[in-house]
């Protein structure tokens, strides 16, 4: 009888072991992971900032959060005229680093096509995620340790979700900052191409925010949507930006171009105007659907379609919206791939990864992937640096 039951148990523990591997290898397979840990330093404030208002059009307000929860917390304050650069630096607590940068009032949209035989560098939906974007960035020579620019004239280009799901939203942002800066000193250019995360954030979602931000905003004593709101000088930088560009002959967007936008008379230049005039309004249905709703939408706007891989449109209705826009190919972000990989004849290439989380412990932890266009020629690079061709 004992031996029987042994048996019997022996088997059961087999049987919940397969379960367990064959979940595992599903949930895998789909892209997710076990979360089995968090680094402590994700809600360490002390040094947070620099959050920068305006006040008018004369003054900058520059704010540094101080402090932690067991002394209470304070803020560093100072004050400086617009028509001068301020110089900041912003702090990363997870390994005690600090990077150095000059804050410019003027913003200036920035143009949506660009021609060159430079190289171009994609990558999307880092997800507040700053030692995984940096170290990616080194590896992969756009910038050496010392965070200086490191890649000639060639174009990086940020395909959107670079906020929220991380606990280094400041630090990202800020960086991304420094970079356009140290790129155009070296006869480079950083695109920042808006995804739906960033329109989320302007539009005072924060539904997918790590809470840090919630108790950063009560010690700025700003309601949470005034981080990015229009007084804010990373709000007013982040709403200049496009959602769409072509760079090379190459469409850079984050979600997708719905086929219908074939048929609307806007150029590029014409199609972020319309949309970067609803940055800062929530989407909703109109009673007369227009251009305007097809570009904006949460189900066909240009930072929200999934329609590549979800609705599974013709070849020719790719082919038309390259036609449209003098393009051969389109990059997106925005829907999780297993790689980089192209589809519809090698024009339509995705590269929304599942990249390391900087505080958590997940299983697997995640491989930075990104797009490298050079000479022609579409490469993936690796987590290592290493170049695949596509």
């Amino acid at each position: 009888m004992k031996k029987r039951i042994l048996r019997y148990l022996k088997h059961i523990s087999l049987t919940f072991l397969v379960l367990i591997a064959v979940g595992f290898t599903i949930l895998v397979r789909e892209g997710g992971s076990v979360h089995y840990g968090d680094d402590p330093r994700r809600l360490v404030l002390d040094g947070e900032g620099p959050y920068v208002f305006f006040k008018g059009d004369s003054i900058l307000n520059v704010r540094y959060l101080r402090g932690n929860k067991e002394d209470g917390f304070y803020t560093d304050v100072k004050e400086y005229p617009t028509k001068e650069p301020v110089k900041a630096s912003c702090y990363f607590p997870l390994d005690s680093s600090n990077f150095s940068f000059e804050i410019h009032p003027d913003i200036i949209p920035p143009p949506a096509n660009y021609q060159d035989d430079q190289p171009i560098l994609a990558i999307s939906d880092i997800e507040s995620g700053y030692k995984t974007f940096r170290d990616f960035l080194i590896r992969s020579q756009v910038i050496d340790r010392d965070l200086n620019w490191t890649f000639g004239r060639g174009h990086l280009v940020l395909v959107g979700d670079f906020v929220d799901r991380g606990f280094s939203t400041t630090q990202v942002l800020w960086f991304i900052y420094k970079l356009e800066q140290a790129a155009q000193r070296e006869g480079g250019k950083v695109h920042y191409i808006l995804g739906n995360h960033e329109l989320k954030n302007l539009q005072g979602k924060y539904e997918s925010a790590s809470p840090k931000y919630y108790g950063v905003a009560a010690i700025l004593g700003k309601q949470p949507q005034e981080l990015y709101g229009p007084d804010a000088f990373i709000g007013r930088w982040m709403s200049s930006k496009n959602t769409l560009e072509r760079i090379n002959g190459v469409l850079f967007v984050h979600g997708g171009i719905h086929p219908e936008v074939a048929a609307l008379p806007h150029d590029l230049g014409a199609i972020n105007q319309l949309v970067r005039e609803q940055y800062y309004r929530a989407y909703f249905p109109k009673a007369q659907s227009s251009g305007e709703e097809l570009l904006t939408s949460t189900r066909t706007g240009l930072a929200w379609y999934r329609g590549y891989f979800r609705a599974d449109p013709e070849q020719e209705q790719i082919d038309a919206i390259l036609n449209k826009f003098e393009a051969r190919a389109i990059v997106v972000g925005h829907t999780l791939q297993s790689r980089v990989n192209a589809s519809f004849a090698g024009k339509v290439i995705g590269i929304d990864v599942k990249h390391p989380k900087d505080y958590q412990s997940n299983l697997p932890a995640g491989r930075s992937e990104a797009l490298l266009i050079e000479g022609g020629q579409f490469y993936r690079v690796l987590h290592t640096g290493e170049r695949v061709a596509l």
